[in-house]
């Protein structure tokens, strides 16, 4: 008996060891847009065994842009799908593990734990690459009709709404990018802005502009999302004269600006808007922790900048782990 109760015992401590070693990485990539799986490409080429947990499915927003216009390399530009599919082939051929799951913390300082749903793993550094989320409009009505009338990608959702009228809110370049997108499918689109000029670059202006089942509503905002089953009219308010008026729609598109995706890594410096602080090596307030691309406090938010945001933090992770 005494026997059977060692070997149990020997044999669970054993499988603990193993378990521990298995989940054991140099560089833990937390997101799988192009800045993480640009990160995983660096890290698994410099021989570092590295893990990437990606909580949907590689490619971030980049893999719902329909077109990449100014991603150096492809004249005409290329879809952002197949250059995140490209992006996650090439760290896999490297050797970069990627799961599913969620990473709820990081723990630790000089081995650190990453957690997730499912298991813990272990890690000598840590990249965060974990982006941003859409920001909500904060209408009535909204949360009720996601999925139902209410979008947040137009890449995504553009075919359901063939022939049918369709309004989009923002002022920026995904705004403009997006409502020229869905005037390929929509019979009209009506673009409302709060202010009365766009935000966005002027190329994307001036094509606007340019197409002729697009509208604009300036100086206004929706502050209601009515109908049964599914969207079907809009309340819109001006906001200089408080006016409210009603706006037939079968879809709303909502592109009014990004949320860090932070929450879970408050160890972290952040700025005041949710953005992790780092130098111009990736490093942030925590030894041993990177970050990079659309999560980080910076001015340009692009594929080209996650990308290379991505890279120096693999660099990076690569340099404090030989220097440990």
């Amino acid at each position: 008996m005494l026997f059977l109760a060692v070997n149990f015992t020997f044999h669970f401590q054993l499988f603990k060891f193993k378990k521990r070693v298995f989940m054991s990485y140099d560089v833990i990539i937390i997101g799988g847009g192009p800045a993480g799986l640009s990160a995983a490409v660096y890290a698994s080429r410099a021989r570092l065994k590295t893990l990437l947990i990606e909580k949907a499915g590689c490619g971030g927003q980049m893999a719902v842009t329909d077109l990449l216009e100014n991603y150096p390399g492809f004249n005409g530009g290329i879809n952002g799908f197949e250059l995140a599919t490209k992006l996650e082939a090439q760290a896999r051929d490297f050797g970069t593990e990627i799961i599913y799951d969620e990473a709820l913390s990081i723990e630790g300082e000089a081995v650190k734990s990453v957690k997730t749903n499912n298991k813990t793993y272990e890690t000598k550094t840590v990249i965060i690459a974990a982006g941003t989320k859409a920001k909500e409009l904060g209408a009535g009505g909204e949360k009720q009709f996601v999925g139902r009338g209410v979008s947040y990608c137009a890449v995504c959702d553009a075919p359901f709404y063939k022939n049918k009228e369709v309004v989009v809110v923002g002022g920026g370049n995904s705004a403009l990018q997006e409502a020229i997108y869905l005037s390929k499918f929509a019979k009209n689109v009506t673009l409302i802005h709060r202010r009365n000029e766009f935000r966005a670059v002027k190329i994307l202006q001036e094509r606007l502009f340019s197409v002729p089942n697009i509208s604009i509503l300036y100086d206004s905002t929706v502050v209601k999302i009515s109908g049964n089953e599914k969207v079907e009219k809009l309340t819109v308010e001006n906001c200089k004269t408080g006016n409210k008026s009603e706006l037939k729609a079968d879809g709303l598109f909502v592109f009014i600006g990004l949320i860090p995706n932070t929450a879970n890594f408050p160890q972290l410096s952040i700025n005041k808007y949710g953005y992790i602080i780092t130098d111009e090596n990736m490093k942030t307030s925590v030894s041993g922790i990177f970050a990079c691309g659309d999560v980080r406090d910076k001015m340009l938010r692009q594929v080209v900048t996650a990308a290379a945001d991505g890279a120096q933090a693999a660099i990076s992770a690569q340099h404090y782990i030989e220097n440990s």
